[in-house]
C-alpha cells in the first residue's frame, strides 16, 4: 500500500517561494513555476524601496518562503528582528557574480533539498544556498 506521507521532494502543502528584488524576476520565476511551486515577486507586493525588515516581516507572516542573494540580512538588527519576530524561513545564495540563468539552476538545483529542509525545520531560519546547491542551514 503506497505511503500517503508527502513527498519531501516536494514543497510542504501551500508553500509559496518568495523571491526577493536582489534576484530580479526572470529567468528565476520562470523556472521555478516550471517545477511546479508557487511563486511571488517582491514588486508585485511592496516599493520597489520598501526597507528589507517591512517585506521581510510581511513575507514571513505570511509563511512564504524568501529566496534572496542578500547576505547582509543576517547581520542587521532590523532583518534579524523581523526574521525572528515572523518565523521567516529565508534562502540566500551566496555565490556572487552569477547571471540570471545560473542564479535559476542553482535554486531550482537545490530544490530538493530545500524541500527538504522545509518539511523537516520550522523557522525563523536563514539558510545558505552555495553554487553547487549545497545548503547550510543557520538559525
Amino acid at each position: 500500500m503506497p505511503s500517503k506521507k508527502r513527498s519531501a521532494a516536494k514543497p510542504p502543502d501551500g508553500t509559496v517561494f518568495f523571491i526577493d528584488r536582489s534576484l530580479g524576476i526572470e529567468p528565476l520565476r520562470g523556472s521555478l513555476l516550471e517545477a511546479d511551486v508557487a511563486v511571488e515577486i517582491h514588486d508585485d507586493h511592496f516599493k520597489r524601496d520598501e526597507e528589507d525588515h517591512v517585506w521581510l516581516a510581511e513575507v514571513g507572516s505570511r509563511k512564504w518562503v524568501v529566496l534572496t542573494k542578500d547576505q547582509r540580512l543576517r547581520y542587521r538588527p532590523l532583518e534579524i528582528a523581523a526574521l525572528r519576530a515572523s518565523g521567516a524561513r529565508v534562502f540566500v545564495l551566496v555565490a556572487g557574480n552569477l547571471r540570471g540563468c545560473e542564479i535559476a539552476a542553482v535554486f531550482v538545483g537545490a530544490l530538493p533539498a530545500i524541500c527538504r529542509i522545509l518539511h523537516a525545520h520550522d523557522g525563523p531560519f536563514v539558510a545558505r544556498v552555495a553554487k553547487s546547491g549545497k545548503i547550510t542551514l543557520g538559525s
